[in-house]
């Protein structure tokens, strides 16, 4: 046993310095190309609207608000500013969602954004959306690189396309912090040792963002209500969990294999699937001793096999808000064929200690 554990870390270490190290490095610079082009545009909508102020910067090649959905697919965060006279509401009636609604007795005056409050006193998602969409269309037209990046149109995110090969979605949000979800009240977990009281009070004094982002469930109907809605995001609180042990590097092999193996039609499974698998098997192993290098290898088939039954159930919760289903929207046959290219994929890993130097 301890043989095969040996010669698994070895394969997996080799695997994270040939295929891993070469994705990071790789997407390293597709970041700073992609990041130039995108501040640029963002300068451009600055110009035109002082309140849309570009939060993407280069802190020693690291970008604040930045997320790789995969090696050609970004996400921009653009953090809005005076959220103030809003106060938070998440009820549960959209799953993973909540609204922003005039605190009484403030006028709509008072609000930086008073043009995108609704006849309810709500803040809407969808009108600043869609303004921010505007803005962007006429940056891109007027920007330095305009020979290089377009606007795609089929959706109300805003979505550009650049050297014809990469996309980068830029969301406006607003930063929560030392507030909690109600949504998320019952995290963590009772009676699970893991993550430790201090870390749990680190997290939860960070937050989370609210994003302005189209949803799968209201997609053709955005003149709804719903549309009005923000959409609750951990990123930070994910990341601040992912410390410890071989967690990130456990999670920087399966996006890898995601990457590799498991980039199909309709995109079932992303890397925020495997991360969300990842925080979910951190509560099932809970002791650092089974996130230290000799398990790496039982870790990443256990998420695998949980990523099965996700797919064959058609269900994924999401880590925080267990309501929130992250597979919905998708296809059944989508799901069904990638739960078999999954089971291909650990059925390769489990059975042949080899596999990884072909994957």
């Amino acid at each position: 046993m301890l043989a095969q554990q040996t010669k698994m870390v070895y394969q997996i270490n080799k695997y994270y310095q040939d295929k891993v190290q070469t994705r990071k490095a790789s997407t390293s610079k597709t970041i700073r190309d992609v990041c130039k082009i995108v501040q640029d545009v963002l300068k451009e909508v600055e110009a035109q609207e002082p309140r849309f102020i570009s939060s993407l910067v280069d802190a020693n090649c690291r970008y604040d608000g930045l997320t790789v959905l995969s090696p050609t697919e970004f996400e921009v965060v653009l953090y809005l500013n005076q959220m103030g006279v809003f106060n938070f509401v998440d009820d549960g009636t959209q799953p993973g969602c909540a609204v922003l609604k005039l605190s009484d007795g403030r006028k709509r005056s008072m609000s930086l954004w008073v043009e995108f409050i609704t006849a309810s006193g709500y803040l809407s998602a969808r009108k600043i959306r869609s303004r921010f969409q505007t803005l962007v269309a006429q940056a891109v037209d007027k920007c330095s690189y305009r020979d290089v990046v377009k606007m795609i149109a089929e959706t109300s995110d805003v979505r550009l396309r650049i050297r014809e090969r990469y996309v980068v979605k830029i969301t406006p949000a607003f930063k929560c912090a030392g507030i909690w979800p109600r949504s998320a009240s019952h995290w963590p977990v009772a009676n699970i040792p893991w993550p430790n009281p201090n870390l749990v009070a680190e997290v939860k004094a960070e937050g989370f963002n609210l994003l302005s982002k189209e949803l799968p469930q209201v997609q053709g109907k955005q003149s709804s209500a719903e549309g009005d809605a923000w959409l609750i995001s951990f990123e930070e609180a994910e990341n601040m969990l992912l410390y410890g042990g071989c967690r990130k590097r456990c999670l920087s092999v399966l996006k890898t294999l995601r990457d590799r193996q498991l980039d199909l039609p309709g995109q079932p499974i992303t890397n925020y699937h495997m991360k969300t698998l990842l925080l979910h098997e951190c509560e099932k192993h809970p002791r650092e001793s089974e996130w230290e290098e000799p398990a790496i290898g039982d870790r990443i088939n256990g998420i695998l096999l949980q990523l099965i039954s996700c797919l064959q159930c058609r269900r994924c919760p999401h880590y925080f808000i267990p309501a929130q289903d992250l597979l919905k929207g998708k296809s059944p046959a989508a799901l069904e064929a990638a739960a078999k290219q999954t089971w291909r994929l650990a059925r390769e890993l489990i059975t042949n200690s080899r596999s990884l130097e072909k994957l």
